[in-house]
């Protein structure tokens, strides 16, 4: 399998073999939700929070005595029973681990098969050269409407890989763009691959990515 490489006009000027390890990865759409499904529970913050009797403020006496008042028996204003008392079987996530255990491998394997299917879907945009002399929005969003030509004209979600030198300079012509996000290969976010229907990578980005997910070498995936 080939994938087309782009200069900045949108014209396909040469063709990418991607290497074999990424190919043999079987797509498993179940695999991936779950392993989605355990990013965004590793991201849940921890806020909900309740107060049980013990951890009220206040009722260290009691409201009135026990008989001869005509009322209901109690014993403190901390009472569930009360308005601002303690709270009985509320969340605390504070003492909660939502937080599940991702391994590398599972990180790697999942990588590869939303690679698969975007280059399958023809949802990885391979450019040739993205630097550019004139810093500016309108050059970037030229430079994607070239390469999508799209119908409407609300940008789809877009992800650029970028080198890390190049990431600076770039992020200036492409922040003010909507549906626009930036990352580099050393902080790869599997999250905001899955979110984003397009992948945008140098020539030089898509070979390094390649090459640590088909070597023995570690790749940085959060």
């Amino acid at each position: 399998m080939e994938i087309e490489v782009y200069n900045q006009k949108g014209e396909v000027i040469d063709k990418l073999p991607v290497k074999e390890e990424i190919l043999k990865e079987k797509y498993n759409p179940d695999f991936l939700h779950q392993v989605y499904v355990n990013y965004l529970k590793n991201r849940y913050p921890v806020i909900a929070f309740t107060k049980d009797r013990s951890e009220v403020k206040g009722g260290g006496k009691k409201p009135w005595r026990q008989k001869g008042t005509g009322r209901a028996r109690h014993g403190s204003i901390r009472s569930p029973l009360w308005r601002g008392g303690g709270v009985t079987f509320g969340p605390r996530r504070k003492e909660e681990s939502l937080k599940v255990k991702i391994n590398q491998k599972v990180k790697e394997k999942a990588l590869r098969m939303v690679l698969l299917k975007k280059i399958e879907d023809k949802e990885i945009k391979i450019i040739d050269d993205l630097s550019m002399e004139e810093k500016k929005t309108k050059k970037g969003a030229e430079i994607i409407k070239n390469i999508l030509k799209p119908e409407k004209k609300k940008t789809p979600s877009i992800l650029f890989i970028l080198d890390k030198e190049k990431e600076g300079d770039l992020k200036k012509v492409f922040r003010n763009l909507e549906n626009v996000s930036i990352l580099t290969p050393e902080s790869l976010d599997l999250v905001e691959i899955l979110n984003k229907k397009y992948l945008f990578l140098s020539k030089n980005t898509f070979k390094k990515i390649e090459e640590k997910l088909s070597s023995k070498n570690k790749l940085s995936i959060y």
